[in-house]
């Protein structure tokens, strides 16, 4: 039988990047999405299917006739009780999965942290657990920080670099992962299509630099040719911070939020890199990712934005030598 893969969140910032490299190599791709008439208008080259974690209807047909399936949907964004939804979705997928004679899984995790997971962590870890815990064998690959126009992380380190001249650096801050380009996740997500597998793994998809957050928002900064001002600031809490960024970032709120409290403990992957199983393969540099994510292409969007960041500008620019 020849392969066909089913891509959910086909439509997302990495899906509809997995599904150019899939298209790319010849693959039968379909594609999955709440909004699956919307995107077979804009992506008509690729049947379209609709794919909804809450309705287990939806989710059964998506997996008829697929041979892999790619696992790229969450519930962050639904607010509250979206973690037990997350779960049970999991569950059934994996049931789903195998009773439709689906030979693989690929499912697109975060890192496990040092110390306690947050809710958003937490629930990324158990339904990698409960996917590999199925029938059909699920590789699971656990990123960090990805690099790339449209991701939500990237989008807060952007705002802020470009738009504090003055950057107040909570404790937390000083959490370190190593951020990996979206170029190298999906290299990866392919890869883990056609790789070796017997049963379940896990395997890490590391950038090659290990940075603390404070570190990645002053690089990004310089890169744009700003040298802000930095200032620790000890008793500013996760939770603060979340009503802070909201301030100064396009990010949507409510993920904001989760990924901050996120970043409490290191997110250093301590487990097998997918790269010791493609010979020849280097990371991408940390400059090269952010040269990559085209940092003026996405300028800001409302009036508020766009004053912050000339403020920005002005106040921050490194002086001549």
């Amino acid at each position: 039988m020849s392969q066909r893969i089913l891509v959910t969140g086909a439509t997302g910032f990495v899906g509809s990047r997995l599904v150019d490299k899939l298209l790319e190599e010849g693959i039968s791709v379909l594609g999955g999405s709440r909004s699956h008439q919307r995107a077979a208008k804009a992506r008509p080259e690729i049947p379209w299917v609709h794919f909804n974690l809450d309705d287990p209807v939806s989710v059964d047909e998506a997996l008829r006739g697929v041979t892999a399936a790619v696992y790229l949907v969450h519930l962050m964004a639904d607010g509250p009780g979206y973690a037990e939804r997350e779960r049970a979705a999991a569950r059934r997928f994996a049931r789903l999965a195998a009773e439709n004679g689906v030979e693989r899984i690929v499912y697109l995790g975060g890192v496990a942290p040092a110390g306690p997971p947050s809710e958003h962590l937490q629930s990324r870890l158990d339904t990698g657990r409960i996917l590999r815990e199925g029938r059909v064998p699920c590789l699971e690959l656990r990123a960090g920080m990805i690099i790339g126009q449209g991701s939500e992380s990237w989008k807060i380190v952007r705002d802020l670099s470009s738009r504090l001249p003055v950057m107040l650096l909570p404790r937390w801050l000083s959490s370190r992962s190593c951020p990996v380009a979206i170029d190298d996740v999906i290299t990866g997500l392919h890869a883990a299509l056609t790789l070796p597998l017997s049963g379940s793994r896990v395997f890490e998809l590391p950038g090659p630099e290990t940075l603390s957050a404070k570190d990645i928002l002053i690089r990004v900064a310089r890169l744009r040719g700003m040298e802000p001002k930095v200032y620790p600031v000890p008793v500013l809490t996760p939770q603060l911070s979340s009503y802070w960024l909201k301030l100064v970032s396009r990010a949507d709120f409510a993920v904001a939020q989760e990924l901050v409290h996120g970043l409490e403990h290191d997110l250093i992957p301590t487990g097998t890199p997918l790269w010791d199983e493609l010979p020849g393969f280097v990371p991408t540099p940390f400059d090269d990712a952010v040269a990559a994510a085209s940092l003026d292409e996405a300028g800001p969007s409302t009036l508020k934005g766009r004053v912050l960041e000339r403020l920005a500008r002005r106040l921050a620019a490194k002086p001549p030598h």
